[in-house]
């Protein structure tokens, strides 16, 4: 029998679930000579800010026994290449769905971030990243609180007729007001969790390991509880979430999609196997055959 992988997003039809997430896998074309690119059902692209940007001093990475650090700083070349130059030649050999992750340190450069982007007839989606601090207030991240988190979602929804997903940071105390607050200011879809925040430190040298002394926690250490969070929050919310967060075998996947996601995200499992996603895709069928499964659509937030 032939397993159905398909699932869709705002309308958008995916011939998998399987997405690497923004920041694990650069513009695409890093890996482009590894793999067939159209194996995926979309890629989630590196974090853009509307300037380009050189990023946080080394070391940016820390390893830990069940994922890693990493404090990189949003390194990239800025919108405007974005659109000129990688979106363009990614699009030439990848048919998929192309996710523009949006980054910013204030609404208004998210907003014109977001409007470049949406001058890109190749990219399929955006994708805000609200976990940047808000430097017009006091340096909280715009995805702690719910009024800020609506603030910037309705900015960027004016700038863009684009499907909208908002990524949610999890180091908040209760995300699904978070989630509605993005939902009533216009977003069409949720992308969460982001990473955790974290700190290692060289008890040799007495000093933190990263240059930056904390960073985002991935990998598989943090799944149960991005798990958690798609499930509370695909119940609350009547829009599509991508899930993220520790996915690194195709069982996480089916896991992800019981809970509520429409499409699943690989994040750190990438740094540790450029191939994870392509053997994530392989592997999808005969887990599904042995689950019982015909329909990958069917199973979505079933638990």
């Amino acid at each position: 029998m032939v397993r159905d992988l398909s699932t869709t997003l705002c309308g958008i039809t995916l011939k998998n679930p399987v997405i690497p997430a923004s920041g694990t896998f650069g513009f695409g074309l890093e890996l482009s000579g590894s793999f067939d690119l159209n194996v995926l059902g979309g890629i989630s692209l590196k974090g853009t800010t509307l300037e380009p940007r050189f990023g946080n001093p080394t070391p940016r990475i820390a390893e830990c026994e069940a994922g890693m650090l990493n404090s990189v700083g949003l390194q990239n070349p800025g919108a405007e290449a974005l659109v000129r130059d990688k979106v363009p030649a990614l699009r030439r050999i990848y048919g998929g769905c192309i996710i523009a992750n949006i980054s910013g340190f204030a609404v208004d450069e998210y907003a014109a971030c977001s409007k470049v982007a949406d001058g890109s007839p190749d990219i399929d989606i955006i994708e805000l990243n609200i976990s940047c601090p808000n430097v017009h207030g006091g340096g909280m991240a715009f995805g702690t609180d719910p009024a800020a988190a609506a603030e910037v979602t309705a900015a960027v929804r004016k700038a863009t007729s684009k499907p909208l997903f908002v990524k949610l940071s999890p180091n908040v105390s209760d995300i699904v007001a978070i989630a509605r607050a993005c939902e009533d200011a216009g977003a069409d879809g949720l992308t969460l969790v982001n990473t955790f925040l974290g700190m290692r430190i060289d008890i040799g040298t007495r000093k933190p390991v990263l240059a930056n002394r904390t960073g985002g926690l991935s990998g598989p250490a943090i799944f149960p509880i991005a798990l958690r969070m798609v499930h509370q929050v695909s119940k609350a919310c009547r829009i599509p979430v991508m899930g993220c967060g520790g996915v690194a075998r195709a069982r996480d996947v089916i896991e992800m999609m019981m809970a509520g996601a429409s499409a699943v995200q690989v994040g750190a499992e990438n740094i540790r196997n450029p191939y994870a996603c392509k053997e994530i895709v392989e592997a999808l069928p005969d887990v599904m055959e042995e689950l019982g499964i015909e329909c990958l659509s069917d199973i979505i937030g079933c638990v």
